[in-house]
């Protein structure tokens, strides 16, 4: 057998590290390659976002155009407001577009009450379950500004359609001061519903 020397020694070291990392590298592969594998899966997985939907019957309408109102005047009418949407909210009721001039807003009295039956148009076979306000217009106006301090109503579930009916009651007082005369008053009531 040839007698290694030093020199040839270490040359054979340096071929066999390289020659063993190939190797070894090989088997890996090949036993990565050669394993039994299997799988399940869940399929079909979907999401729809749920739905805040209210709506009301007054097809555009508003409730009260009065003209000439003199002191002791006054009116009411009805609108049912729907809720249509699959997830339970709070219905909140306040004024927007607001304006007034000669404090005419400060003079009208504004009853709003929440119940069942009737519509817009007619209060006939309302039945009042709770009053909502009761005060004067510039008093509602001023505290129920947005959803935030809008006047609590009702919180639909969102397991189908409900609807509450309003009666909204007007009045300019008896004893409203000169001061009054051709003063003029607007403002939309708005129901928002959110999600709780």
């Amino acid at each position: 057998m040839p007698k290694l020397t030093r020199r040839s020694s270490r040359i054979a070291t340096v071929i066999a590290i390289p020659a063993a990392v190939i190797a070894a590298g090989v088997l890996v592969s090949t036993s990565s390659y050669a394993a039994f594998s299997g799988t399940t899966s869940n399929e079909g997985n979907n999401w729809r976002a749920g739905t805040v939907q209210i709506d009301d019957d007054d097809a555009g309408r508003a409730l009260f155009s009065a003209t000439n109102a003199k002191p002791g005047d006054g009116g009411q009418n009805c609108i049912a407001v729907t809720s249509t949407g699959t997830l339970a909210s709070q219905v909140r009721l306040y004024a927007a577009n607001v304006s007034s001039t000669n404090g005419l807003a400060d003079n009208l009295t504004l009853k709003i009450e929440q119940g069942v039956g009737g519509g817009y148009g007619s209060c006939t076979g309302f039945s009042s379950q709770s009053t909502v306000f009761d005060g004067r217009l510039a008093g509602f106006t001023g505290a129920h500004t947005s959803f935030g301090n809008g006047a609590t109503t009702w919180s639909p579930t969102g397991t189908g359609s409900e609807t509450r009916t309003f009666r909204i009651t007007w009045q300019l007082v008896s004893d409203a001061a000169n001061g009054v005369q051709g003063g003029t008053a607007a403002t939309s009531f708005v129901w928002e519903a959110q999600n709780s």
